[in-house]
């Protein structure tokens, strides 16, 4: 194993873990198994992470935003190829700023100070090690604020259990119940697997979403986008969440997509989901007892 930074090594022995899972590269189900610190992998982005944006943001969940707004980190790169993705811009061609751990955890702190209601980590799968850090880092310099780990739902369990007390609230995508279309879509045909793995252990940490005074303080939310054609399998999907991880899941079927990116490589995927489409998958959620918010 290569030698921790100094600041690293002065933090917990879960992040030092996480810092170690870079050297070779095996941070999240890809296992690359490159050195993070001489070279990028499939996410493309080294040791130090890459930022696009930092704000406050109110185009999430209600229970995320507030009145202040949910403060966002939005991480380029990613550990998926999805062919349909709308910020391809900042997932698939990594435009953003190389920032230091440091410098992390004071945007942290800055969104803090201007009253945003969470710490929002948008797509920090691949780069979860120098999350981790800037986390343990911003609390000691006083960050209360609860974090929200925002992903594409492609996680390692490994990972997972290392970030397990810096992570307030898990929201992943569950994406497809289906191997064949996940590996067409993102190039991940064992997403469903890890996925729902992933999601297991998430609830383990944090349990059900829990609001006061209606915002989410703790737990879990999941995000599932609804796709024409049932290509993302939903029902599948909503089953294992009322059958295997509790009946009381917060969960917000999303209705936005649209064909964007590279979607015209997939012709069922070249049309919008219609009415019928969105409205019998809420139908299926809440027949199956799950909490449906927006």
């Amino acid at each position: 194993m290569n030698k921790l930074p100094e600041y690293i090594a002065e933090l917990s022995q879960s992040v030092q873990k996480l810092w170690s899972l870079m050297n070779p590269c095996t941070l999240c189900p890809r296992n690359c198994g490159v050195n993070r610190s001489e070279k990028t992998g499939y996410c493309g982005i080294g040791a130090s992470p890459v930022v696009s944006s930092v704000g406050p943001h109110f185009g999430e969940e209600s229970v995320l935003v507030g009145s202040s707004g949910s403060g966002t980190i939005f991480f380029a790169g990613c550990n998926l190829r999805c062919i349909f993705c709308q910020n391809y811009d900042i997932s698939h061609q990594r435009r953003g700023k190389e920032i230091t751990v440091k410098q992390l955890s004071e945007a942290m702190l800055s969104l803090a100070e201007q009253g945003c209601t969470n710490i929002n980590l948008v797509t920090p799968s691949h780069v979860a090690s120098a999350c981790a850090a800037a986390i343990e880092i911003a609390r000691k310099d006083g960050l209360t604020l609860p974090v929200v780990y925002n992903s594409g739902g492609y996680d390692s369990v490994e990972t997972l259990k290392l970030l397990d007390g810096l992570i307030d609230i898990y929201m992943p995508d569950m994406k497809y119940s289906d191997q064949q279309t996940a590996g067409e879509l993102s190039d991940a045909p064992n997403y469903p697997e890890v996925n729902f793995a992933a999601v297991k252990e998430m609830h383990r940490q944090v349990g059900d979403l829990e609001i006061e005074n209606g915002i989410a303080v703790k737990g879990l939310l999941i995000r599932h986008l609804v796709l024409p054609e049932n290509l993302a399998g939903s029902e599948k999907i909503i089953d294992f969440l009322a059958d295997e991880i509790s009946t009381s899941t917060a969960i917000n079927i999303m209705d936005q997509y649209h064909p964007c990116y590279k979607a015209d490589e997939h012709p069922k995927l070249n049309r919008r989901a219609d009415h019928r489409e969105i409205s019998d998958i809420y139908d299926y959620a809440a027949l199956k007892g799950l909490k449906v918010i927006s």
